[in-house]
């Protein structure tokens, strides 16, 4: 793929995206979240975000540094960015796409649980406390990356700590009903995985306020990390066609049906082939 003609948003995060998943950390992290935002807002000064973490992990750091046991250094980081810098979730306007973005989140101090996180992974990773994410149906959450500690943490809740059973309880709140906790869903998630929850994220919010080109973009940058996975590129397929882009999306469908004939919706697909072939 020729990066030349991307904007340096998209570069930066194509140029990312390549590395593999062991050598990614987290700043890669954070730099990629950065490049979601830098596209959304191409005029932004993301030297100014880089700084408002550093300076967070600097504080934060001077506090620390004298800590033994990391529960007190949890605490303290909950002490710091909940209490004092205010972060919080955003309950009220949940679906707000700025909740998506790490530069707003960090401007407005609200965001979402995956965001959040982030921010917390690279306050973290500042002050010598690296933590990973944990991707549980419906909710993201951290731990520590260490093995001599086994709590969760939820940045959404003010850094509340969990257990696991504490993980049942929340997954129970977010589905409405009793979730049985999957030994894999306290598993750690890699880079790769938490970008593509961010941009999935983006993807089903400007799905629902039919933004096909939004939705198109996130897809996009999706198909970066994974190229291909077969649902992203049917359904880069079908925005392509919303946005009559008919030649994209006749190959990305094609290309669905040839990697998935068995697919439920084969009928479907083909049958919208058909009508793209006679336009």
């Amino acid at each position: 793929m020729s990066t030349l003609s991307l904007s340096p948003a998209r570069q930066k995060f194509w140029h990312i995206s390549r590395l593999p998943e062991a050598e990614m950390n987290t700043e890669h992290l954070v730099e990629a979240a950065l490049a979601i935002a830098w596209e959304e807002q191409p005029r932004i000064d993301l030297g100014h975000y880089r700084d408002q973490l550093d300076r967070m992990g600097t504080e934060l750091k001077l506090r620390i540094q004298d800590m033994i046991y990391p529960l007190k250094v949890i605490k303290e980081i909950n002490q710091y960015l909940f209490v004092e810098q205010k972060f919080r979730g955003n309950e009220n306007d949940y679906y707000n796409p700025r909740n998506s973005f790490i530069t707003d989140v960090i401007d407005r101090r609200t965001g979402i649980p995956i965001t959040l996180s982030v921010v917390y992974m690279a306050v973290g990773a500042r002050i010598g406390f690296p933590l990973e994410g944990v991707s549980l149906p419906g909710h993201f959450i951290i731990r520590p990356q260490r093995q001599d500690v086994s709590v969760f943490i939820d940045p959404f809740a003010g850094g509340e700590i969990l257990f696991e059973e504490d993980c049942a309880i929340r997954l129970a709140q977010v589905y409405g009903q009793n979730i049985k906790l999957e030994a894999e869903y306290l598993q750690p998630v890699g880079t790769r995985r938490i970008l593509e929850r961010m941009l999935m994220n983006l993807k089903q919010i400007y799905l629902r306020q039919s933004e096909f080109d939004k939705a198109l973009a996130a897809v996009e940058r999706v198909l970066m990390l994974y190229p291909d996975h077969p649902i992203q590129l049917r359904d880069r397929g079908l925005l392509c066609y919303q946005l009559e882009r008919y030649t994209e999306a006749l190959f990305d469908l094609e290309t669905y049906l040839d990697k998935t004939p068995e697919a439920e919706d084969s009928k479907l697909i083909s049958k919208l082939i058909m009508e793209i072939e006679n336009l």
